[in-house]
Formats: structure tokens, C-alpha cells, sequence
């Protein structure tokens, strides 16, 4: 294994039935980063944490984890990861404590180094206030951050966390990452995570985006960020959806997106602005700003996906 890679999957494939759900992937995750796995739903991301921590078994290729095939190694590879589920197992009827300590007891940490590892993760995961507290009385974001620290438990090398944020609300999702970047700063821990939020794959220092069970791409946010092609303007009009309308046919328009109550326009770097404020004119759209933007992950992803279907 190289050194540089906490994680590799070498042409990982499995098939449920006639379903691919990975594909041939190959997949590489440097030691001591936050590497994000992106795709939509059926892309293939749950089932390829499954295969790298050694729940699903492949129909070929392999992964290696902490320098371990997982395949032939399944035990060593379980001591070195910490796996967080889109359910993850709590247990309602303990406490926050309780529940720590019921993993300290799986993963076999030593009884010397509890109180100051509980310690520790009680005050990072912000939950001290609430060790004695029933885990079943606990909000969504509690539930997650509990979740995480008990998969920190025995401080793994790697750390696998499929959707964690989903559902959670936007104060504990900052929270939330508050806790994943400690354990990589200050632990050097590795992190591979699903997540269907972009602005999230914008924090990660490595993102990969998956489309039926393959890779599209991969790299840093801003090397992603120069896949799509002329510039991005944003574009605030009303009636909105009349403005996309109006601009999908504009010559020098490549694509247009809707996000929130903006416009994307992804065009041609040649492409005049003057234009695109007669066109809206002309049709009676108000137009009430337009400037240029960064690509965002949700734009890198979309024109990643028009690029596959256009093959």
C-alpha cells in the first residue's frame, strides 16, 4: 500500500441481482484528510463503505484499509476503523455515558485510559451536560454526536460516516463538523464520508463524485472547481423559471440551474452580459442581479453528470 493512502479500492466491484452497484471503482484516500463521497441516490456510496470496512464482501477487486486487505484481514481491519451507519445502533434506554462506555467495552479500551477518553469526547462532542441524560430523550443532532463519539471510542485510524448529517438541523451539522475536524487535526484521523449536501463536499479537502456505481471524478475542491468549462453567472430574475426558460436558448449559454431562488448560467467565456439583459428584457423578465460566481460542487457535480449522459 502507498504510504500516502489511508484508503484504496482497487477495481471494487459488487452486483446485487442484475444491479451494479459498484462498479470496477477505483478509489484513493489520503492519510489524515476529510474525503468526501458524492453522488445521487443508487450511486453506489453506501454500498462502497460497506465493502472498505468489510460488512459486504466483493465480487472482485479488493480494498485495503490502515495498510490491511480488507478481504483477508476482515478482524485487523475492524480495530483500525470506526463505522457510523446511516442507523447507527443506540441505545435508547441508556445514557449518554452508558452507551460510551458499552462500546468502550466492545472495542476492549483498556480501563486505564477511560475517564480521560470519556472525558475527552464528552467535551469535544459537547455532550457533558447530558451524560446522565436517557438517549432516547436526546435531539437528532444529540443522537449523531453521541453516534460519532461512540465510533471514536477505541480512536480509530479511519473513520467511515455514511449521510451523518442527514436530518440533523443546521447548528448541529457545524457542530458536527466542528468534532470531525479535531480528530483530524488533532488525531491525524482519516475520514471517508457520504454526504447529499454540497456545501458540505466543500469543506472536505478531497472530494470524489460516483454515478452508477463508478467515479466520475476526483481531487480538491478547487481543482474540481476548473472541470466546468466558461464561467458561471448568477442570475436573480423574476418570473424565474420564464428567465431559465428565456436563457436555456440564448447563444453562448451552455446549461442553466436552478438553485434556491438563483439562476447558474454556465456560459461561454466570450459571452457578453449585455446579451443576457436584452434577452430577459425582450421577453419582460426583471432582471435584478447578475454577476459572476465561482462553480460551485452542486455546478461541478451537474456538469459532470450532463458530460456522462452526452458520452
Amino acid at each position: 500500500m502507498n504510504q500516502t493512502y489511508a484508503i484504496e479500492a482497487i477495481d471494487l466491484s459488487r452486483a446485487f441481482g442484475p444491479v451494479r452497484a459498484v462498479d470496477r471503482l477505483n478509489l484513493t484516500v489520503t492519510a489524515g484528510r476529510i474525503h468526501g463521497l458524492l453522488g445521487p441516490d443508487g450511486a453506489g456510496k453506501t454500498t462502497t463503505l460497506r465493502l472498505i470496512c468489510g460488512a459486504l464482501r466483493p465480487d472482485h477487486g479488493r480494498a485495503i484499509v490502515a495498510g490491511i486487505d480488507v478481504t483477508r484481514d476482515p478482524e485487523g481491519v475492524k480495530q483500525r476503523i470506526g463505522y457510523m451507519p446511516q442507523r447507527f445502533s443506540l441505545y435508547g434506554d441508556l445514557t449518554v455515558l452508558e452507551n460510551l462506555r458499552f462500546y468502550a467495552d466492545v472495542y476492549g479500551v483498556p480501563q486505564a485510559e477511560r475517564p480521560a477518553l470519556l472525558k475527552r469526547l464528552l467535551g469535544f462532542s459537547r455532550l457533558a451536560p447530558f451524560q446522565n441524560r436517557r438517549t432516547d430523550a436526546l435531539s437528532g443532532g444529540m443522537r449523531q454526536k453521541l453516534a460519532l463519539a461512540c465510533a471514536l471510542i477505541h480512536r480509530p485510524q479511519v473513520l467511515l460516516l455514511d449521510e451523518p448529517t442527514t436530518g440533523v438541523d443546521p447548528v448541529s451539522r457545524r457542530e458536527f463538523w466542528d468534532i470531525l475536524r479535531e480528530a483530524v487535526y488533532a488525531d491525524g484521523m482519516t475520514v471517508l464520508l457520504t454526504t447529499p449536501y454540497m456545501d458540505e463536499a466543500e469543506r472536505c479537502h478531497e472530494v470524489s463524485f460516483m454515478r452508477a456505481g463508478a467515479l466520475l471524478a476526483h481531487g480538491a475542491p478547487h481543482e474540481l472547481q476548473r472541470l466546468v468549462p466558461g464561467v458561471v453567472l448568477e442570475v436573480r430574475a423574476d418570473p424565474r423559471h420564464a428567465a431559465e426558460a428565456v436563457l436555456r436558448i440564448l447563444p453562448g449559454i451552455r446549461d442553466v440551474h436552478i438553485f434556491g431562488d438563483r439562476l447558474h448560467v454556465i456560459a461561454e467565456t466570450s459571452f457578453d452580459a449585455a446579451a443576457l439583459r436584452q434577452a430577459l428584457g425582450d421577453a419582460g423578465v426583471a432582471l435584478h442581479t447578475v454577476h459572476p460566481v465561482m462553480p460551485g460542487m452542486e455546478d461541478v457535480f451537474l456538469h459532470l453528470q450532463r458530460e456522462r449522459k452526452s458520452q
